[in-house]
């Protein structure tokens, strides 16, 4: 009996700081994906719209610069849920696939002016499953986002398999980690901004620590993408023609390669997994199993609520 599922990495490029455009081009890879049998996509970090790299090219004294281009990212931030994620939704269930996409997100339980750097879990029947805001930002990123709380820290089980997500180098703390390989996680999505042969060794790392499939997608991303109207662009070396060539992959859970590194590149990098590897990785390593030795160590998540019941 044939168990493979094949699932998607979109090494896409925002049509950078705006919601609409990017909307679209999200729904026509999710067709394109759907088209070609992939049961699953899972997009970059902050692709909803685009990754804010000026904060590391610009220091915080430059606030009326800071304060335009946050201006511009809470204006094409997204709220869960409102009318980007209900095309998302819609696309998602017309194709036949479970989404998973990184955003700009607003906190729209308060104030609508802060942002959280989300993801959110949408499955085959255009449901949104629910969405987990990062729980540190990296460096510069803190004059970005909010942190995020245990509470959205979960794996949603899904047509196919049980899928969990750590956003960049959430995926460095153990303890996060841990908490995913507890929820029996199968499928690590696993959005980022890093696409440095340390981050790909990590991620090898982590399927056979985790025992799991992991999708490792980067947004790859030109100077031409970004509109000249943006001023930090002139920050950049001289020349430069890529701000970030991806590197997406997908790793199978002995730590081999599936598809990818992409670099340089657009472009949806598909591969055929079987659930039944996960098994086979774990006789002789089990990190939640027969390895955990729960006599010695104790792990526990605060905050971590129960899902809400889903409507039909």
């Amino acid at each position: 009996m044939d168990k493979t599922l094949k699932v998607a990495s979109a090494q896409l490029s925002p049509i950078f700081l705006n919601k609409e455009k990017t909307v679209d081009k999200a729904c026509e890879a999710i067709l394109e994906a759907g088209q070609n049998g992939a049961h699953l996509i899972v997009f970059p970090e902050a692709f909803l719209s685009g990754y804010p790299d000026w904060t590391w090219l610009i220091p915080n004294s430059k606030g009326a610069d800071l304060g335009a281009l946050y201006l511009r990212l809470v204006e094409n931030a997204v709220s869960v849920p409102d009318g980007a994620t209900n095309k998302l939704c819609n696309a998602a269930k017309k194709a036949n696939i479970n989404v998973v996409m990184g955003m700009h997100e607003k906190n729209s339980e308060t104030s609508n002016a802060s942002l959280f750097n989300s993801l959110v879990f949408i499955d085959d029947k255009g449901i949104i499953l629910g969405k987990h805001r990062k729980l540190i930002p990296t460096g510069g990123e803190r004059l970005i986002w909010s942190q995020g709380d245990g509470s959205t820290l979960r794996a949603y089980d899904t047509s196919v398999g049980k899928i969990a997500g750590l956003i960049c180098w959430e995926n460095y703390m153990p303890l996060a980690r841990n908490a995913i390989y507890e929820f029996g996680t199968q499928i690590l999505a696993a959005p980022t901004w890093d696409k440095s042969p340390n981050w790909i060794q990590s991620m090898q790392h982590i399927a056979r620590e985790g025992g799991l499939f992991v999708i490792s997608t980067c947004m790859a991303l030109k100077m031409d993408d970004v509109p000249d109207a943006y001023g930090f662009k002139k920050l950049y070396p001289e020349g430069r023609e890529w701000i970030n060539v991806g590197n997406s992959c997908i790793i199978a859970p002995n730590g081999q390669f599936l598809a990818g590194p992409l670099e340089a590149e657009e472009g949806i990098l598909y591969a055929d997994i079987d659930l039944d590897e996960i098994i086979k990785a774990k006789r002789m390593f089990d990190a939640v199993g027969h390895y955990s030795r729960p006599d010695v160590f104790t792990f526990s998540l605060k905050n971590n609520r129960p899902l809400p019941a889903q409507k039909e």
